[in-house]
């Protein structure tokens, strides 16, 4: 559904991504993994066609999307919800739903994708005429995630959701995306949780200094020393 080739991003003469290689199948959950700085948020951004890669191939159903502009991925079924939430603080909960909507031309599909939201997020629906920046940080990654859900994805890509949340809301956040995934959406995580990221997925992929040094199903990279000495703990299971 969604690959990458051997995909290189430079930042001047800064290389911010070597050689990546992953692919992401129908409605399946991939994380990535990796310490700040390793180039996970890069890798999203240049998926997304937020940054134009040096070179490599992605492709998303079966086209060629490198170097694509953004907004374009979007309508095709690529959503982004980005690091920091980057919602916009001056408009209501449902201006910024229907801002995630801005691609679309079908009132009665953004009506029903926006009911769906409202009842994924509840917490939502009680707030919708309120100010997107008055929200608390786990109401806004949930605002976040709905504004990326109103394009009606077919792959979502997740840059660290759980940042700066309570655990508590963390695992509220993380059951949520089991039901969009359920609903047959695929998903692209992003994660220094590295212990929730490979809980929550079936594949993943370890990068370190923009490279992929190891990938595979969550349960060998879990139990892989290296993985556990690096990013999990030696005493941590994924069960």
């Amino acid at each position: 559904m969604l690959e990458v080739r051997n995909l290189n991003v430079n930042y001047g003469p800064v290389t911010a991504l070597r050689g990546v290689k992953l692919k992401i199948g129908r409605g399946e959950v991939v994380a990535v993994i990796g310490a700040n700085g390793a180039g996970k948020s890069t890798l999203l951004k240049t998926i997304s066609g937020a940054i134009a890669p040096s070179s490599g191939e992605i492709c998303f159903l079966d086209k060629r999307i490198d170097g694509m502009a953004a907004y374009k991925n979007v309508r095709d079924g690529l959503s982004l919800v980005p690091e920091g939430r980057r919602i916009f603080p001056q408009l209501t909960v449902d201006e910024n739903l229907t801002a995630g909507a801005l691609i679309r031309a079908d009132p009665n599909g953004i009506a029903q994708d926006r009911k769906k939201v409202y009842d994924l997020f509840p917490r939502l629906r009680d707030r919708m005429r309120q100010m997107g920046g008055t929200l608390s940080g786990g109401e806004q990654q949930m605002l976040a995630i709905g504004r990326g859900l109103m394009a009606r994805p077919k792959v979502l890509l997740l840059d660290e959701p759980s940042m700066g949340l309570a655990p508590i809301i963390v695992s509220a956040i993380f059951a949520i995306l089991r039901e969009i995934n359920a609903y047959g959406t695929a998903i692209l995580l992003v994660e220094q949780n590295s212990r929730k990221a490979l809980e929550f997925a079936s594949r993943g992929y370890v990068l370190e200094n923009g490279q992929i040094v190891l990938s595979g199903n969550t349960e060998d990279l879990a139990a892989n020393p290296r993985v556990k000495e690096a990013y999990l703990g030696q005493s941590v299971l994924v069960q």
